[in-house]
């Protein structure tokens, strides 16, 4: 597989190193995709948990995300405006806004989706992998 997108809890369980969290379908294709891909709204979505005291590291936040894209070898997906229309017209898909905006990188860039979330895995509008 060439290229993966991570969900948010993905992308940190993976660069945390808990693969126990991690299907073994999930974890091979993690390992064998040539580019991995995070949605910019998945930042931003760790710093929401971090604000909450739900995650904390022993290093700056800036310097665990840094270092998470820079060792894990990660890129991100910027939102674009084709995502951002893409999020607000999904049919059928629950109103999470960071959800939306991850399925609709998925699908405009058609990157499959990593993700143990059982209501994105439930969409049909979007290839996941768990």
């Amino acid at each position: 597989m060439k290229d993966v997108l991570l969900d948010t809890h993905i992308w940190i369980w993976w660069c945390t190193e808990r693969l126990d969290h991690l299907s073994q379908k999930a974890l091979e294709a993690i390992n064998k995709a040539t580019n991995r891909w995070i949605s910019a709204i998945s930042i931003w979505e760790l710093c929401k948990l971090v604000e909450k005291k739900r995650i904390i590291f022993s290093i700056s936040l800036l310097d665990w995300i840094n270092r998470s894209l820079l060792e894990y070898n990660i890129s991100v997906a910027h939102l674009e405006p084709s995502i951002c229309v893409e999020s607000c017209i999904l049919r059928n898909f629950h109103a999470d806004p960071a959800d939306q905006l991850i399925v609709a990188t998925s699908r405009i860039l058609s990157i499959p989706l990593v993700s143990a979330d059982k209501r994105v895995q439930r969409f049909p509008g979007v290839k996941v992998i768990w």
